[in-house]
């Protein structure tokens, strides 16, 4: 295992590359039903979901369970309206239940309108959390935007109540600017309908082989001339909260608009790298891949990346019920978490039929998948 260092440039995600999955069957996973769709807040929807992690991407133990970051909004009559309204909330993960904590952080400590995806850390010998989220949107501004900013912030784990809280949070900082030449700006890119830029989803990562501390996050590649520019960022942890852009670490220009939630994994001295991208994001002019959890691996850090299974693709939807589930983590157990999406459609539409819109939303956890890795291949275990 090679020490880490930013790559000189990204590894590319092609479209030759994605051509290769038509050629196997796709790796789908099990079709979701109505005993899988089990709520857990009240009137409320939920979906991205993170654990806290210890610093080697372990997930931490927290009173005899696990501490969960989940969006969550009111349950709405159109659950798309939900991104206009997230909130983080905390869930406590304990035998095979799933406990609502409340909302994660105070009124107002984000500096945005909304409260996107991120990641979290546990440091158990003094009991600090780092979260790092997206602040979409500014609470000043008028009217929906679609700026999205990273910050960071810390609390501390409280378990002195009848379920764990994080609390004393620190003012969040705005952890690394977007400078608008390796990555687009968010606040005047043009957002075509259900496709906007990115500049999100900070998921923070610590190099075994050396110790450096990193930092990946969806964004759009910027001074590209193609615009579907899916790219996953980079930024260094030069330490004490300060971290520095680096070029992005892969490259989807040209074959994607979006290449959501990216994370690591290190597995026998290699590098994994996975990400959610949904079928409607990939560009008009080339193949248009599954939605599902796709991946490359490496065998540094800084890469150079190759496809996995040749192609990306991890896990895909079923293609009865493309839109099934989303967002998936895989963990460093190589469970495999995501959400509840619309589910049980049987060919309706819910961008134009409100009423299954609405009701085959679901909004929960999803039930929890697994796969195998070998080298630069997977399979999903049954």
């Amino acid at each position: 295992m090679q020490s880490s260092s930013a790559p000189a440039s990204p590894s590319v995600w092609s479209a030759a590359q994605l051509d290769a999955l038509f050629a196997n069957p796709l790796p789908t996973a099990p079709l979701i039903c109505a005993s899988d769709v089990k709520p857990i807040v009240a009137d409320t929807d939920l979906w991205d979901h993170w654990p806290v992690q210890m610093s080697d991407g372990r997930i931490a133990e927290v009173a005899g369970g696990s501490l969960w970051i989940i969006l969550s909004a009111p349950r709405g009559p159109r659950p798309s309206d939900r991104h206009n309204v997230a909130r983080m909330q905390l869930l406590w993960h304990k035998g095979d239940r799933w406990i609502d904590c409340g909302l994660l952080l105070p009124d107002d400590l984000n500096p945005g309108a909304r409260e996107w995806s991120g990641a979290a850390r546990l440091d158990p010998e003094t009991g600090t959390v780092m979260c790092w989220f997206t602040a979409a949107g500014r609470r000043s501004a008028g009217g929906l935007t679609f700026e999205q900013r990273l910050f960071h912030t810390s609390g501390r784990l409280d378990l002195s109540g009848a379920t764990p809280r994080i609390i004393d949070w620190t003012p969040a900082i705005e952890t690394v600017a977007c400078d608008g030449q390796f990555y687009a700006h968010t606040a005047d890119a043009p957002v075509r309908p259900r496709r906007i830029p990115g500049f999100r989803d900070p998921y923070w990562f610590r190099d075994p082989a050396d110790g450096q501390g990193w930092l990946i996050f969806t964004g759009s590649g910027g001074g590209s001339t193609h615009a579907d520019n899916g790219v996953v960022g980079l930024a260094r942890d030069n330490g004490a909260g300060r971290f520095e852009l680096m070029p992005p670490l892969i490259s989807g220009e040209g074959l994607v608009n979006e290449m959501e939630r990216p994370h690591v994994v290190v597995r026998e001295g290699r590098y994994y790298v996975f990400w959610s991208t949904q079928a409607s994001q990939f560009a008009a002019d080339g193949p248009i891949g599954p939605t599902g959890l796709y991946g490359m691996v490496a065998q540094n850090f800084a890469g150079p990346y190759e496809p996995l299974n040749g192609s990306g693709l991890v896990l895909a939807n079923p293609a009865g019920e493309p839109a099934q589930a989303y967002c998936w983590q895989v963990l460093e157990t190589l469970e495999v978490m995501s959400f509840v999406d619309h589910w049980g459609l049987n060919g309706r539409d819910p961008a134009t039929d409100p009423v299954a819109d609405r009701a085959q939303f679901g909004g929960t956890i999803a039930p929890i998948l697994r796969i195998e890795i070998n080298g630069n291949t997977t399979r999903i275990v049954e």
